[in-house]
């Protein structure tokens, strides 16, 4: 299928698509999912993605997903957010639905993997992290709307106790290499790539792709 656009992602999202098991997930997943999806052959999962801005609201999170739920048709939903700030409230309204939601605080430990994140999240508490994703969309989430093209003055007031930009990638791709680089020039902070590939996502999608026994 052809994606839209990540700004369209950003703001609007994806329609599901059909399938008899939906996974609904945030728009900044979405290259990633049906990466995974085509790779597994797995034509019976659907994809809908709420727009990922929410993330600029995390508490709205938890509506967005309870209304894409109870609106869903199909036979299964599997609910691929992590925490994402909503500090418990979206695994409450998970488990209250009776849906199974992706583990993890935030996209960032599930792309390098839980189990890894929480052994290396102390020594990295002053890092800051971009996906593939908000590597391509750093202005529209990063750069305006903390207001750094008006007043870059805030820069350092804003970051001045990180110390590194990791870019978590996705994808070997150089030009987004360089885009996260550049990012983090921006940011006035030290550069480090790692690739990820797609973490704790690929299982997690592998699961929700078998049948129930």
């Amino acid at each position: 299928m052809d994606l839209p656009d990540d700004s369209t992602l950003t703001r609007a999202g994806l329609a599901p698509m059909g399938g008899r098991v939906l996974l609904l997930a945030c728009g900044a997943l979405a290259h990633e999912v049906l990466a995974i999806k085509r790779a597994g052959g797995w034509d019976h999962l659907d994809l809908q993605c709420l727009p990922a801005n929410l993330h600029l609201w995390p508490d709205r999170i938890p509506a967005a997903v309870e209304a894409a739920v109870k609106a869903a048709p199909h036979e299964r939903v599997f609910v691929l957010y992590a925490d994402c700030g909503t500090g418990g409230q979206l695994q409450a309204t998970c488990d209250r639905l009776g849906v199974e939601m992706i583990a993890g605080p935030h996209c960032y430990s599930f792309f390098e993997g839980n189990d890894r994140f929480a052994k290396i999240a102390e020594d990295e508490i002053t890092a800051f992290y971009l996906t593939d994703f908000l590597t391509r969309q750093f202005d529209a989430f990063v750069w305006r709307p903390m207001g750094f093209d008006r007043h870059p003055e805030l820069i350092p007031m804003m970051f001045g106790h990180y110390t590194k930009l990791v870019y978590q990638a996705q994808t070997d791709d150089p030009a987004l290499d360089a885009k996260a680089q550049e990012a983090a020039a921006r940011l006035g902070l030290a550069y480090e790539r790692r690739f990820t590939g797609y973490g704790d996502l690929a299982p997690f999608l592998a699961q929700a792709a078998k049948d129930p026994a």
